[in-house]
Formats: C-alpha cells, sequence, structure tokens
C-alpha cells in the first residue's frame, strides 16, 4: 500500500505536508553540515614567506584511539602526503638543514550531535535524533628553525560516522591545508 503526498494532504491537511516538507528540509540540511571538513590556518604577519625555499618533515604525532588511524603506516601517509603538497608548492624536500620545519598532530574523537527538528500531529512537539560521528583534527605547524617560531599552521577537521573511513579522507585534509601556504596578507 503507497500512499501519495496528495492523499495524506486529504487526510492531514495542505499545512502539515508543508511541515513535513520543511522539517525533511532542514533534517538533511543538519546531517550534512554534520559531516563537512572545515580548514582553517593562521600566520605570522611579519614573516616574509618568500625566503622559505626548502622544508623537512620532523616529527609527527597520532592521538587516536582507533588501530586504524593510530598507526605507523597512517604516520608514513600523513608524512608522504605533507612532502608532495609542499613540494607542489614549489618547496623542496631536505634530509639535512632546512628553511622550514614541519611538525603534525592528527587525533580522532568520538562524538554525538543531537538534532531536533518539528514531528507529531500537525507538525506540533519536536523529535530529537542522534547522530554519532567522529571527530578527526589534522594540525600541521610550520616553523622557521632560526627563530624556533610557529610561521604557518593549518587545522584541517572532519567530521566521519566511522573511524576508519578518517583514514581515507587524510590525504584530502592535508591536500587542502596545504593549498592556503604561502599565506595571502
Amino acid at each position: 500500500m503507497t500512499i501519495s503526498i496528495l492523499s495524506v494532504g486529504r487526510l492531514y491537511g495542505k499545512r502539515s505536508i508543508c511541515h513535513a516538507i520543511v522539517a525533511f528540509g532542514l533534517s538533511a540540511l543538519c546531517v550534512t553540515d554534520v559531516f563537512a571538513q572545515k580548514i582553517t590556518t593562521e600566520f605570522d604577519e611579519s614573516v616574509d614567506f618568500r625566503k622559505f625555499k626548502t622544508f623537512a618533515v620532523r616529527d609527527g604525532r597520532l592521538n587516536s584511539r582507533s588501530p586504524a588511524l593510530n598507526s605507523e603506516l597512517t604516520k608514513k601517509r600523513i608524512q608522504a602526503e605533507i612532502e608532495r603538497a609542499l613540494t607542489a608548492r614549489g618547496l623542496t624536500p631536505s634530509t639535512e638543514r632546512s628553511d622550514l620545519n614541519v611538525f603534525y598532530t592528527f587525533g580522532a574523537q568520538r562524538r554525538v550531535e543531537t538534532e531536533t527538528y518539528p514531528a507529531g500531529w500537525r507538525g506540533l512537539g519536536t523529535r530529537v535524533a542522534r547522530v554519532p560521528y567522529a571527530e578527526g583534527t589534522l594540525v600541521i605547524d610550520l616553523r622557521d628553525p632560526t627563530t624556533k617560531s610557529l610561521v604557518w599552521r593549518g587545522i584541517a577537521t572532519e567530521e566521519e560516522s566511522d573511524p576508519a573511513k578518517l583514514s581515507d579522507k587524510l590525504d584530502d585534509m592535508v591536500k587542502k591545508s596545504i593549498a592556503r601556504y604561502p599565506p595571502r596578507k
């Protein structure tokens, strides 16, 4: 037995159809907003980034309870992607003395987002939905070794329903962060 929107409209009135459509649309927007990647960067405005020609990845830390994310393979993957992205931005990798030292930290944490939307008889009342997700944050720091100060930081945050799927998005997180280097003043 199928029920069309018109038959629902005859049974409950046009107003409840509008409430249902609006509720569905809002909940769809909220769910897609929950799983969006966010990239932020910050930098020292007094630094001339044109002077940096070489880089070296010095240290990386993983801070996750998920075995899929807290492995040596994940660490190697992040490092390789950082090297690829910085090389694409015009910097040269160095094994010895470098103009920039790269440090990164990646961690994941489970979170629960609650969504409320209209529900019930004639659109009255509210319905609460709990949306579990894993939040992964990758922080990439570029430091000037001569002054030992932080000159640029990229932060990528990805929300995913499965922590193991965050591993698939690491490359994208690195690329989108490094795409904002060098900063535009």
